[in-house]
C-alpha cells in the first residue's frame, strides 16, 4: 500500500518533466498507453487459447541474451505462446525485429491498475524477469493471481550489493515471493542468498550472454567487408561511453593510415556528439545508416558511426582487433565474449566490475589484453600491426567453454513448470 501510494506520488510529481518530454521527444510518448494497462488487441490475439509464458526484458542487451532462451522454450514447450516486454524504446525496437510485432508490448508501470489488465488478458503460467528486474507491485500481484514467478541470468553487480545488504530488511519479503531464481554465477548464487533469497530456490544456471553467437555474415557485414580498402585493418569499439570516444579517436588520429574504425556508441543517440568529436580532430566520420544508402570504398582512417540498435555483435566479425567500451571510465565494462567468439583478439580498459568473473578468467587464460588509459594507443598500434592470432584463438575457445547457459535454464524453467502443474 505505501509503496503503491510513493509511486503514484512520484509520478504525479513527475507529470510536468515527463508531459514536457514528451512534446520534446517522441521516444517519451512510445507506449505510454501500454505502460498504463492497455493491452493491445493484438497480443489478446497471439495468446487466444494457449497457454502462456510472459518474458520481461529491460532493454537491447536483455533482449538480445533473451534470443535464443525463448527460441529454446518454445522448442521445449511446443504449443506455448512466449510474450516479451521492454521497459526501453530501443528495447522495443530490437524486440519487434527479432519476434514480431504481435507479441512484444511495454512493461506495465508497477502499479496494480497497470499489472492487473496484463494478468487478466494474458493468464501467464509463468512470468520470466530478466537479470534482477524485481518490482514489488508485479511480485505481489503475481501472488495474489497464483502466478510464479522466475529471475533468470540473475546477478548482483559489485556497487549494487551493498545497497541490497542496507535493505535486506525489505528485500527479503520480496524474494521470498519468487518461485525460482537462476544465478549467473556461484558468487551471484551466494549474494542473492545472502540478500534473503531463499537458498533452496537458488540456482546457479550460468550467464545467458555467454550463449549468443551473432552471425558473421550478415547484410550489413557483406556490404562493410566489400567496401573496406584492400588489406585494410579494422578497429572495432563496441558500446563506448561519454569520455572514452574522445581517447579512441586521439589513438586512431596517431595510427598509420590503412586502417578503418568502426565505433559504435552504447546509446546510438550520441551519435552526433561522437560525428562532431572526430571531425574536431580532423578525421572522416559516417553514421552507418547514412553510409549504407551510397556504399562507397571507405578511404583508409575512416571511421564509421554505428547508429543503429542490435548490429554491433555481427560487426565484431570484421575485426582485427575490438575494443570492449564501458572499461576506460567508471562504467564496469561491456560484454568481451561477443567479439572473442568470433576469434578477434580484444582489448579492455581497467574497470570491468560488471563482468568481474568473466574477465579475471579471461586474464588468466591470457584470452584477453587489459589496458590502462595511458597504454591505449600504444596496446591498439601493437596488436593492429601484428594481429596477434594466439590472443584471439584463446579469446574463441574461453568464449566456447562458457556456453551452456539457455540449456541450464530452460531444463530449470521447465521442471518449475511441470512441478505446477503436478
Amino acid at each position: 500500500m505505501l509503496y503503491s501510494l510513493a509511486v503514484t506520488v512520484a509520478l504525479v510529481l513527475s507529470a510536468p518533466v515527463w508531459g514536457w518530454r514528451m512534446l520534446r521527444q517522441g521516444r517519451y510518448r512510445q507506449g505510454l498507453q501500454q505502460r498504463l494497462g492497455d493491452v493491445p488487441l493484438r497480443l489478446r490475439d497471439f495468446v487466444r487459447d494457449r497457454p502462456v509464458l510472459w518474458l520481461h526484458a529491460v532493454s537491447v542487451g536483455e533482449t538480445l541474451a533473451a534470443t535464443r532462451l525463448i527460441a529454446e522454450l518454445e522448442a521445449a514447450l511446443p504449443g506455448y505462446a512466449v510474450v516479451i516486454s521492454t521497459t526501453t524504446p530501443t528495447g522495443q525496437q530490437v524486440a519487434r525485429e527479432r519476434f514480431g510485432v504481435d507479441r512484444v508490448f511495454f512493461y506495465p508501470l508497477d502499479l496494480a491498475f497497470a499489472v492487473r489488465p496484463y494478468l487478466r488478458a494474458l493468464q501467464p503460467k509463468l512470468v520470466i524477469l530478466m537479470e534482477s528486474e524485481l518490482w514489488p507491485r508485479m511480485l505481489v500481484e503475481c501472488e495474489r493471481a497464483g502466478v510464479p514467478v522466475a529471475v533468470v541470468n540473475a546477478r548482483v553487480s559489485d556497487r549494487s550489493l551493498p545497497r541490497y545488504m542496507r535493505l535486506r530488511v525489505l528485500w527479503k519479503p520480496l524474494l521470498g515471493k519468487l518461485s525460482l531464481l537462476l544465478a549467473q554465477s556461484d558468487e551471484d548464487a551466494r549474494r542473492w542468498r545472502s540478500i534473503g533469497a531463499p537458498a533452496e530456490r537458488v540456482l546457479s544456471t550460468g550467464n545467458l550472454k555467454y550463449d549468443i553467437r551473432a552471425a558473421n555474415e550478415t547484410p550489413l557485414t557483406v556490404l562493410v567487408r566489400k567496401h573496406l580498402p584492400a588489406d585494410a585493418r579494422v578497429l572495432v569499439c563496441g558500446s563506448t561511453h561519454d569520455g572514452e570516444e574522445s581517447l579512441l579517436l586521439d589513438c586512431w588520429k596517431s595510427l598509420s593510415q590503412n586502417r578503418v574504425m568502426i565505433l559504435a556508441p552504447r546509446h546510438p543517440e550520441r551519435t552526433a556528439a561522437v560525428e562532431h568529436l572526430a571531425r574536431e580532430r580532423g578525421l572522416t566520420a559516417t553514421p552507418l545508416s547514412q553510409w549504407r544508402l551510397a556504399a562507397a570504398t571507405t578511404a583508409p582512417g575512416a571511421v564509421l558511426l554505428v547508429d543503429t540498435v542490435g548490429e554491433l555483435s555481427s560487426l565484431y566479425a570484421l575485426a582485427t582487433i575490438a575494443f570492449v567500451g564501458g572499461s576506460l571510465i567508471p562504467h564496469g565494462g561491456q560484454n568481451p565474449l561477443e567479439p572473442a567468439s568470433f576469434g578477434v583478439p580484444v582489448v579492455m580498459g581497467p574497470s570491468y566490475a560488471n563482468f568481474r568473473g568473466m574477465v579475471d578468467a579471461m586474464v588468466q587464460a591470457h584470452a584477453i589484453r587489459m589496458v590502462a588509459r595511458e597504454d591505449l594507443c600504444v596496446s591498439l598500434e601493437q596488436l593492429l600491426t601484428t594481429h596477434d592470432e594466439e590472443l584471439g584463438e584463446r579469446g574463441r575457445l574461453f568464449a566456447a567453454s562458457m556456453t551452456g547457459a539457455t540449456d541450464r535454464t530452460v531444463a530449470a524453467l521447465v521442471q518449475l513448470l511441470e512441478r505446477g502443474a503436478r
